[in-house]
This record gives structure tokens, sequence and C-alpha cells, in this order.
């Protein structure tokens, strides 16, 4: 697998590293607190750890959900996590001229799933020589994004993630097929595990998103099982009260309980596999 830096954090495969945040920045107090609070607990137990949150959600389901603060204002807001805490940072870009206006202050840019395919927006972020986290569509297969990474790499960047979040099954459903980790790791690049965003339920309350919490940490173990490179997770102090993506975000004050177990099962994973390769 392709290594490389984002911020301080060198990305390796033998080193469980952690993206979380809440979904959407929702005040400047709020991103502190939870990005404070999410260092301390990733400290102890000596996990790297990059913070997520976006100034802007522009797929809500509804025209009058909460979007966020906006690019200037959340960038700013990052810049604080990034300058106070010494975390690297990492937000979404919806179009394509975000991509260098965030690359000045971010390390590392993502692409939601729904515009994975976006050419302009792949090949702007690709431009600012940044990671770029690539979330795969809920509509495509693992071997499709075979060509998302050709886009990537045919605007001269090779520091490529690729994220699962799921399939979609039938309306508001989702589903995990796990042989997508396998699939897409053969590309050699380092893959990503978004386990909030895997039970959501995509527009199951009408409004606005659903989502299973309880499954998170289940789906987590699985993909550690098979290979996750990485694990992303929205974590919210109060997600039953969240602006955006509650019902599927992880709550702060369960995280580090639900963080030993997954250690553990990425540890156990790569013990097999050394002892597998000594053999």
């Amino acid at each position: 697998m392709k290594t490389m830096k984002v911020g301080n954090i060198t990305i390796d495969s033998n080193i469980f590293t952690l993206i979380a945040g809440p979904c959407v920045i929702e005040s400047e107090t709020q991103v502190m607190e939870v990005a404070s609070r999410m260092k301390d607990i990733t400290g102890l137990l000596g996990i790297p750890f990059i913070f997520k949150s976006s100034f802007d959600k522009a797929n809500r389901t509804s025209v009058s959900a909460f979007r966020g603060p906006g690019i200037h204002e959340g960038l700013r807001i990052l810049k604080r996590v990034k300058d106070e805490l010494g975390v690297p940072v990492v937000t979404d870009i919806h179009e394509p001229y975000q991509a260098r206006i965030a690359a000045e202050v971010v390390d590392m840019l993502q692409i939601p799933a729904f515009l994975c395919r976006q050419t302009d927006l792949l090949t702007a972020a690709a431009e600012t020589g940044l990671p770029v986290n690539i979330k795969k569509a809920q509509f495509l297969s693992a071997k499709d994004m075979k060509n998302v990474i050709t886009k990537v790499e045919e605007s001269g960047n090779e520091h490529i993630l690729l994220c699962e979040r799921g399939n979609t099954f039938g309306y508001n459903n989702l589903v995990v097929d796990m042989t997508s980790i396998i699939e897409m790791k053969k590309f050699g690049y380092p893959v990503v595990f978004d386990a909030t965003h895997s039970v959501q339920k995509p527009g199951g309350n009408l409004t606005s998103t659903g989502g299973n919490r309880e499954y998170v940490e289940h789906l987590a173990k699985a993909a550690l099982a098979v290979g996750a490179d990485l694990l992303f997770m929205e974590v919210h102090e109060d997600p039953d009260n969240a602006m955006s993506d509650g019902p599927n975000m992880v709550r702060l004050d369960e995280i580090e309980v639900m963080l030993k177990k997954l250690i553990k099962v990425y540890k156990a994973v790569h013990d097999f596999e050394s002892i597998s390769c000594s053999n």
C-alpha cells in the first residue's frame, strides 16, 4: 500500500488511524470541544487522529436543512483546530472552486460519495497536491473506482485514499459489501471504512436522513477484519439533537470504549497476518 502524509501523520497500513468529528460545523465552541476531546482520547490510546467536519453539506435531504457556516467561516474554525490542537484536518468540497480555497487550510480534501464521478471536482482537488479521500458512491461497485482513481492520477496526484460507505439496497437503505474493501485494496491505495455513513437510511425520515448507530461498532469490526486501513466515524456530543446525520453519529462519551475494542480487532488481524507471512 502507498504511504502518504496527512499533515503530521503518516498513513501506513500497519498503524490504526482514525478520521473523526461532527458531520457539520454547528458552532466554533462545539468543534473545539469535540476536537479537543477526541485528541485526548486518541492520544491516550496511542492512535493517529485526523479531525473532520464540513463547512457545508450541499446534499441535504431538505432545502430547509442546516448546511453549515459556509466556506470562509468554516475554514477559519478548522484552522483554529489545526493551529491550537496540532491536529490535521479534512473537509468536504462540493464544487471545483472550493478546492483551492480549502487547500490553504486543510491537510486533506474529501470528495462526497454522490460526487465521486465529477471530473472537474476530482481534477481541482488533485491539482492542489493534497491527499484526496474519495468516497465510493452508493451506486458504484468497487471496480468502478478504477476510473475515479485514473482521473486523479492523470491530474498529477497519487495521494489518494478510497472510502467505502455502503451501497444503495432498495429504498432508504444501505448495505455494506465487505468484499468492496478487499477489491479496492488491490488498487494499492489506503482504504478507509466510513462506519457511520454506512448505517444511514438516506431520506429515511422523509425530510432528513435516518440511521442506526447501534450497528456502527459491528460494521467497523468487520471492515477491520477484512483489511480496512483507516476508520472514519462521525462523532457528536449529543447526536439526538445534532443538526445533521444525528441518527448515525457516535456519541462522544461512548467513543473511547468503542475504539478500545476496535484497536484489539485491528491488532489481532495484523498479528495474524504477520504470523502467516513468517510461515
